[in-house]
Protein backbone atom coordinates (compact mmCIF):
# COMPACT_ATOMS: atom_id res chain seq x y z
CA UNK A 1 0.00 0.00 0.00
CA UNK A 2 1.52 3.32 -1.08
CA UNK A 3 1.13 6.69 0.67
CA UNK A 4 -1.86 7.72 -1.44
CA UNK A 5 -3.69 4.49 -0.61
CA UNK A 6 -3.06 5.12 3.10
CA UNK A 7 -4.35 8.69 2.82
CA UNK A 8 -7.56 7.61 1.04
CA UNK A 9 -8.19 4.84 3.57
CA UNK A 10 -7.84 7.30 6.44
CA UNK A 11 -9.95 9.89 4.59
CA UNK A 12 -12.89 7.47 4.41
CA UNK A 13 -12.76 7.11 8.19
CA UNK A 14 -12.52 10.90 8.64
CA UNK A 15 -15.51 11.61 6.41
CA UNK A 16 -17.65 9.00 8.13
CA UNK A 17 -16.83 10.58 11.49
CA UNK A 18 -17.41 14.13 10.21
CA UNK A 19 -20.88 13.16 8.96
CA UNK A 20 -21.77 11.98 12.47
CA UNK A 21 -20.44 15.17 14.06
CA UNK A 22 -21.82 17.84 11.69
CA UNK A 23 -25.02 17.41 9.68
CA UNK A 24 -25.50 18.73 6.15
CA UNK A 25 -28.12 21.09 7.58
CA UNK A 26 -25.50 22.51 9.97
CA UNK A 27 -23.04 22.99 7.12
CA UNK A 28 -25.70 24.80 5.10
CA UNK A 29 -26.43 27.08 8.06
CA UNK A 30 -22.84 28.39 8.04
CA UNK A 31 -22.55 32.04 7.03
CA UNK A 32 -20.06 31.11 4.29
CA UNK A 33 -22.60 28.82 2.65
CA UNK A 34 -24.57 31.80 1.35
CA UNK A 35 -21.46 33.67 0.26
CA UNK A 36 -20.87 34.10 -3.48
CA UNK A 37 -17.52 32.43 -4.19
CA UNK A 38 -14.83 34.27 -6.14
CA UNK A 39 -14.44 33.11 -9.75
CA UNK A 40 -11.07 31.38 -10.10
CA UNK A 41 -10.69 32.24 -13.79
CA UNK A 42 -11.15 35.98 -13.21
CA UNK A 43 -8.24 36.11 -10.78
CA UNK A 44 -5.98 33.64 -12.59
CA UNK A 45 -6.15 35.63 -15.83
CA UNK A 46 -5.95 39.05 -14.14
CA UNK A 47 -2.84 40.70 -15.62
CA UNK A 48 -2.22 42.52 -12.34
CA UNK A 49 -1.64 39.16 -10.65
CA UNK A 50 1.02 36.51 -11.14
CA UNK A 51 -0.83 33.27 -11.91
CA UNK A 52 0.72 31.80 -8.75
CA UNK A 53 -1.48 29.68 -6.49
CA UNK A 54 0.53 29.84 -3.29
CA UNK A 55 0.03 27.19 -0.67
CA UNK A 56 -0.12 27.15 3.10
CA UNK A 57 1.28 23.75 4.09
CA UNK A 58 2.74 22.78 7.46
CA UNK A 59 3.99 19.30 6.63
CA UNK A 60 3.89 16.55 4.01
CA UNK A 61 4.39 12.77 3.95
CA UNK A 62 7.56 13.15 1.86
CA UNK A 63 9.23 16.06 3.66
CA UNK A 64 7.84 15.74 7.18
CA UNK A 65 7.61 19.07 9.01
CA UNK A 66 8.01 21.98 6.59
CA UNK A 67 6.98 24.89 8.80
CA UNK A 68 5.53 24.45 12.26
CA UNK A 69 5.46 28.10 13.30
CA UNK A 70 3.88 30.02 10.39
CA UNK A 71 0.62 31.85 11.05
CA UNK A 72 -2.00 31.11 8.38
CA UNK A 73 -3.57 34.59 8.38
CA UNK A 74 -0.21 36.36 8.21
CA UNK A 75 1.25 34.12 5.50
CA UNK A 76 -1.81 34.03 3.24
CA UNK A 77 -2.18 37.81 3.45
CA UNK A 78 1.46 38.18 2.45
CA UNK A 79 0.87 35.82 -0.50
CA UNK A 80 -2.14 37.89 -1.54
CA UNK A 81 -0.30 41.20 -1.29
CA UNK A 82 2.62 39.79 -3.31
CA UNK A 83 0.26 39.14 -6.22
CA UNK A 84 -0.87 35.54 -5.81
CA UNK A 85 -3.88 34.79 -8.02
CA UNK A 86 -5.27 32.29 -5.50
CA UNK A 87 -4.41 30.58 -2.24
CA UNK A 88 -4.23 26.87 -1.54
CA UNK A 89 -4.90 25.78 2.04
CA UNK A 90 -4.35 22.20 3.18
CA UNK A 91 -7.17 20.84 5.34
CA UNK A 92 -5.89 17.26 5.73
CA UNK A 93 -4.77 16.82 9.34
CA UNK A 94 -3.07 13.44 9.66
CA UNK A 95 -0.68 13.69 6.71
CA UNK A 96 -0.33 17.44 6.12
CA UNK A 97 -1.06 19.06 9.48
CA UNK A 98 -3.94 21.14 8.12
CA UNK A 99 -7.38 21.84 9.58
CA UNK A 100 -10.68 23.51 8.78
CA UNK A 101 -9.74 26.47 10.98
CA UNK A 102 -6.85 27.29 8.61
CA UNK A 103 -9.30 27.75 5.74
CA UNK A 104 -11.65 29.80 7.90
CA UNK A 105 -8.80 32.10 8.96
CA UNK A 106 -7.46 32.52 5.42
CA UNK A 107 -10.97 33.37 4.24
CA UNK A 108 -11.45 36.01 6.94
CA UNK A 109 -8.44 38.07 5.84
CA UNK A 110 -8.34 37.56 2.04
CA UNK A 111 -10.52 38.60 -0.87
CA UNK A 112 -9.08 36.27 -3.50
CA UNK A 113 -10.02 32.66 -4.35
CA UNK A 114 -9.05 29.91 -1.93
CA UNK A 115 -8.59 26.27 -2.91
CA UNK A 116 -9.51 23.65 -0.34
CA UNK A 117 -6.54 21.32 -0.82
CA UNK A 118 -7.59 17.88 0.34
CA UNK A 119 -8.39 14.39 -0.88
CA UNK A 120 -12.03 14.62 -1.93
CA UNK A 121 -13.78 11.25 -1.96
CA UNK A 122 -17.32 12.19 -0.92
CA UNK A 123 -19.85 14.87 -1.86
CA UNK A 124 -20.05 15.81 1.82
CA UNK A 125 -16.53 17.28 1.57
CA UNK A 126 -17.70 19.67 -1.15
CA UNK A 127 -20.40 20.95 1.20
CA UNK A 128 -17.73 21.35 3.88
CA UNK A 129 -15.56 23.32 1.46
CA UNK A 130 -18.43 25.69 0.71
CA UNK A 131 -19.23 26.10 4.42
CA UNK A 132 -15.61 26.74 5.33
CA UNK A 133 -15.22 29.53 2.77
CA UNK A 134 -13.47 27.84 -0.16
CA UNK A 135 -13.93 29.03 -3.75
CA UNK A 136 -12.18 26.12 -5.50
CA UNK A 137 -12.11 22.39 -4.83
CA UNK A 138 -9.54 19.84 -5.92
CA UNK A 139 -10.58 16.59 -7.57
CA UNK A 140 -7.71 14.10 -7.91
CA UNK A 141 -8.22 11.84 -10.93
CA UNK A 142 -6.16 8.98 -9.52
CA UNK A 143 -8.51 8.45 -6.56
CA UNK A 144 -11.84 9.03 -8.33
CA UNK A 145 -13.77 7.24 -11.06
CA UNK A 146 -14.80 9.21 -14.16
CA UNK A 147 -18.39 9.05 -12.87
CA UNK A 148 -17.34 10.54 -9.52
CA UNK A 149 -15.51 13.38 -11.26
CA UNK A 150 -18.67 14.20 -13.21
CA UNK A 151 -20.90 13.96 -10.14
CA UNK A 152 -18.61 15.94 -7.85
CA UNK A 153 -17.99 18.50 -10.60
CA UNK A 154 -21.72 19.04 -11.15
CA UNK A 155 -22.33 19.48 -7.41
CA UNK A 156 -19.38 21.84 -6.98
CA UNK A 157 -20.47 24.04 -9.86
CA UNK A 158 -24.05 24.11 -8.53
CA UNK A 159 -22.57 25.49 -5.29
CA UNK A 160 -20.69 28.16 -7.23
CA UNK A 161 -17.33 26.49 -6.62
CA UNK A 162 -14.66 26.26 -9.31
CA UNK A 163 -13.22 22.79 -9.92
CA UNK A 164 -9.52 21.99 -10.36
CA UNK A 165 -9.06 18.48 -11.75
CA UNK A 166 -5.63 17.09 -10.97
CA UNK A 167 -4.01 14.56 -13.31
CA UNK A 168 -0.60 12.88 -13.37
CA UNK A 169 -0.54 11.29 -16.82
CA UNK A 170 -2.31 11.17 -20.18
CA UNK A 171 -4.50 8.20 -19.25
CA UNK A 172 -5.96 10.03 -16.23
CA UNK A 173 -6.53 13.14 -18.32
CA UNK A 174 -8.34 11.30 -21.12
CA UNK A 175 -10.49 9.26 -18.73
CA UNK A 176 -11.67 12.06 -16.44
CA UNK A 177 -11.76 15.32 -18.42
CA UNK A 178 -15.35 16.59 -18.60
CA UNK A 179 -17.35 19.83 -18.91
CA UNK A 180 -17.90 20.00 -15.15
CA UNK A 181 -14.36 21.08 -14.32
CA UNK A 182 -12.88 24.54 -14.84
CA UNK A 183 -9.17 23.87 -14.70
CA UNK A 184 -6.79 20.98 -15.34
CA UNK A 185 -3.85 20.76 -12.96
CA UNK A 186 -0.88 18.64 -13.99
CA UNK A 187 0.77 17.45 -10.80
CA UNK A 188 4.50 16.98 -11.33
CA UNK A 189 4.58 14.97 -8.11
CA UNK A 190 3.87 11.24 -8.23
CA UNK A 191 1.41 10.73 -5.35
CA UNK A 192 2.36 7.09 -5.07
CA UNK A 193 5.98 7.70 -4.09
CA UNK A 194 6.08 11.55 -3.93
CA UNK A 195 8.94 11.95 -6.42
CA UNK A 196 8.75 15.03 -8.68
CA UNK A 197 9.46 15.65 -12.36
CA UNK A 198 8.61 18.99 -14.00
CA UNK A 199 8.73 17.31 -17.43
CA UNK A 200 5.26 15.90 -16.73
CA UNK A 201 3.77 19.37 -17.33
CA UNK A 202 5.58 19.83 -20.64
CA UNK A 203 4.53 16.37 -21.82
CA UNK A 204 0.82 16.92 -21.12
CA UNK A 205 0.17 20.58 -21.95
CA UNK A 206 -0.78 20.04 -25.61
CA UNK A 207 -3.27 17.33 -24.62
CA UNK A 208 -5.32 19.75 -22.48
CA UNK A 209 -8.02 21.52 -24.53
CA UNK A 210 -7.82 25.30 -24.43
CA UNK A 211 -11.36 25.45 -22.97
CA UNK A 212 -9.78 24.66 -19.59
CA UNK A 213 -7.43 26.71 -17.46
CA UNK A 214 -4.04 25.02 -17.48
CA UNK A 215 -2.24 24.70 -14.14
CA UNK A 216 1.18 23.21 -13.36
CA UNK A 217 1.54 21.92 -9.80
CA UNK A 218 4.60 21.10 -7.67
CA UNK A 219 8.35 21.11 -8.47
CA UNK A 220 8.24 24.84 -9.30
CA UNK A 221 11.16 26.28 -7.39
CA UNK A 222 12.41 29.21 -9.46
CA UNK A 223 10.93 31.97 -11.66
CA UNK A 224 12.62 30.65 -14.80
CA UNK A 225 10.46 27.51 -14.62
CA UNK A 226 7.31 29.67 -14.60
CA UNK A 227 8.57 31.55 -17.66
CA UNK A 228 9.10 28.24 -19.46
CA UNK A 229 5.68 26.93 -18.42
CA UNK A 230 3.97 30.16 -19.54
CA UNK A 231 5.68 29.88 -22.92
CA UNK A 232 4.03 26.50 -23.58
CA UNK A 233 0.57 27.58 -22.44
CA UNK A 234 0.21 27.28 -18.66
CA UNK A 235 -1.68 30.08 -16.91
CA UNK A 236 -1.44 28.94 -13.30
CA UNK A 237 1.37 27.66 -11.09
CA UNK A 238 0.71 25.95 -7.77
CA UNK A 239 3.69 26.42 -5.46
CA UNK A 240 3.68 24.44 -2.25
CA UNK A 241 6.72 24.04 -0.06
CA UNK A 242 9.05 26.43 -1.89
CA UNK A 243 7.81 29.42 0.14
CA UNK A 244 6.74 27.53 3.26
CA UNK A 245 10.14 25.95 3.85
CA UNK A 246 11.64 29.39 4.54
CA UNK A 247 11.56 31.34 7.82
CA UNK A 248 9.49 34.07 6.14
CA UNK A 249 7.16 32.73 3.39
CA UNK A 250 5.88 36.24 2.68
CA UNK A 251 9.37 37.55 1.97
CA UNK A 252 10.11 34.42 -0.09
CA UNK A 253 7.19 35.02 -2.44
CA UNK A 254 8.02 38.73 -2.76
CA UNK A 255 11.59 37.91 -3.83
CA UNK A 256 10.30 35.23 -6.22
CA UNK A 257 7.75 37.53 -7.85
CA UNK A 258 10.34 40.30 -8.24
CA UNK A 259 12.24 38.00 -10.62
CA UNK A 260 9.24 37.13 -12.82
Amino acid sequence: MNILDQIVLRKKEEVALAKQMVSVKELEANVNFNRQPFVFKDFLLDEKRTGIISEFKRRSPSKGLINGTADVAEVTQAYNLAGASALSVLTDTDFFGGKAADLYQARTVNQIPILRKDFMIDEYQLLEAKAWGADIVLLIASILSPQQVIGFGKLAQSLGLSVLLEVHNLEELEQTICPFVNAIGVNNRNLGNFTVNIQTSFDLVDHIPNDFLKISESAIDNPEVIKQLKAVGYQGFLIGENFMKTDDPGQAIREFVAQL
